[in-house]
This record gives structure tokens, sequence and C-alpha cells, in this order.
């Protein structure tokens, strides 16, 4: 197969996220969810939680998308085409980048296929390409929620990538203790100290300089850790996928929420959301790793 072509100029994406960021906001396309955080304790991770400020704006677009949903007889589709306002890059020829509308966390990034790909499918050599071209001049998060029981409120297939550090103080994301204290015996793979199936696979971080060969390497590491949690080769079956320069996480999903807390690889990441007071309260008195528990796999 024929290997495909970066566009990214190399040192460019960070001064086009901010630049792009203020235009969308000043036009209005840019729709920013306000919140409030605080931290919550379990098992020695210090969970970051946001709470949500507004939902108006959101369902507001919600139900605009159902109605266009209806009256054209197909599923709207958010990323095809993108809202102009919203592009900030094109970092290959199969995938191109842009602000998240609904933003919780600043210059948060969706990075998209350009023809429509199913969210659930296997992710690919282009896939791992596209995220090594972004980590290389943008210090990240990238995460992967392979279908809705995973979290992914869109069909169209996208990866996300947020600037790390996730919280103002502490370590870059709440499960970094963890991560500096995994074990690795005779494999290239292992598990974090966590109360659920997952696997965790350290990275390359030289692999920014070449994006294709790093994502060759990757699709390596990323099949080991499927198996390693006994997803099936051929289907992509529904799971959390987490990885910065340095590391690679996957958990697989039993289902997306928690009563009434819906959980993507955020949560995985230590980072929960809840929409209200009443939900904050759910979470305080069962605790973060407890909801994650439930939602993965025992």
């Amino acid at each position: 197969m024929a290997q495909g072509k970066i566009l990214l100029q190399p040192g460019t994406l960070w001064a086009s996220v901010k630049k792009q960021t203020e235009h969308a906001l000043q036009c209005g396309a840019l729709l920013s969810i306000p919140t409030e955080f605080e931290f919550v304790e379990q098992d020695n991770v210090r969970f970051l939680v946001r709470i949500l400020s507004n939902l108006n704006r959101k369902k507001a677009a919600d139900e605009k998308q159902k109605k266009q949903s209806v009256t054209s007889g197909q599923e709207f589709n958010p990323f095809l085409p993108y809202e102009e306002d919203l592009f900030v890059a094109d970092i290959s020829d199969t995938h191109l980048c842009i602000l998240n509308k609904f933003n919780v966390v600043d210059y948060h990034l969706l990075i998209i296929t350009r023809r429509f790909e199913e969210q659930e499918s296997l992710l690919t050599l282009e896939d791992f390409a596209a995220m090594w071209a972004c980590l290389a001049d943008f210090d990240g998060l990238i995460f992967y929620n392979s279908g809705k029981t995973a979290g992914a409120s869109q069909r169209h297939k996208h990866l996300q990538l947020v600037p790390l550090p996730l919280a103002p103080e502490g370590p870059q994301m709440p499960i970094e203790p963890l991560v500096k204290s995994a074990q690795f015996q005779n494999s290239n793979a292992t598990s974090l100290k966590l109360p659920f199936v997952q696997a965790f696979a350290l990275l390359n971080s030289n692999w920014v300089q070449s994006p294709f060969t790093g994502a060759e390497e990757t699709l390596e590491v990323y099949r080991t850790l499927r198996q390693a949690v006994g997803l099936d080769a051929k289907q992509s079956g529904a799971y959390n996928l987490l990885a910065t320069r340095e590391w690679m996480l996957i958990v697989p999903r039993s289902q997306e929420h928690f009563h009434s807390i819906s959980v993507n690889s955020l949560g995985f990441a230590g980072a929960l959301l809840v929409r209200n007071a009443a939900e904050m309260e759910i979470l305080k008195a069962e605790g973060p790793m407890t909801i994650l528990k439930n939602v993965a796999v025992s």
C-alpha cells in the first residue's frame, strides 16, 4: 500500500489552534460550555470532576440536528461537511483537524477522516499517522471513543486531542501516578493498578519525527493491546483508547452510563464530567473509580 502524505507543516499547529479559536469565538461558531471543577479522591487517584454550568446551547444544537435529520431523511453529520469557521489545519491526505464546537476543555481538537468511516471501525495506519503529526507540535492527550457504548456522540470517525495538563494543579493528568508505577515483565504490554480490564504499553516519543514510521509501530502496539484485553482482531468492539507521546492505554467497555453519568475516554484519564449537582452527589456517594469499574469490564 502506498504511504500517504502529511500536509501539516511542522511547528504550525498550536499557532493555528489559537488563531482559529479566537476567530470561532468571535463569529459564534465555537460554543464553549462553561464548567466549574473540584477534585474527588478514591483509590489514591485524585479525580478531576467538572460540573457543567449551562447545557442550553448544547440542547438547542441537538434539537436542531434532530430536525435536520428528519427533514433530510438522513442522519445529520456535522463533519461532512464540517463548519469552515471551525477548521484548523489539513493534517494528511486522509485527515484534517477542526475545533470541538461544544468544548469543555480549551483548545479541544477533533481529528476527523476526510471521507466517512464508522466510529466503531478499527484504527488504521492513517489514523495513527495523523495522531503523530499532531503530537509533534501539540503536547496533549489523544483519545478515541469506539462507538456509542464507549461514549462516542458522532458516527463519523474522529480521534480527539486535548492539551496537557488536564488540571491547573497536580500531575499532567490524574492517572499519571499509576502510569509512572507501571511494571513490565517480558512483554511490551502490562496492566495498570486499576480494578477493571485494561492494557497499557509505552510508546517512543521520537516517533513524532516520522509520523508514518511511528504509525507502523503504534499500529502493532494497538493490536497487541487489543489482544491483551480480549478484543477481536477483526471487529472493533466498544473500548476507549488513550495515548500521549509516551504511552497508550486501552479499556474495553460494557456500558456508556453509570446511572445518568456518561463516561468517555477522559474518565479513564481521571477526568469526569457531570451535568448537575444531583449527578455530582451520585459520583461522590459511589466514588469515581467505582463508576469507571461499572462501565468497564471487570
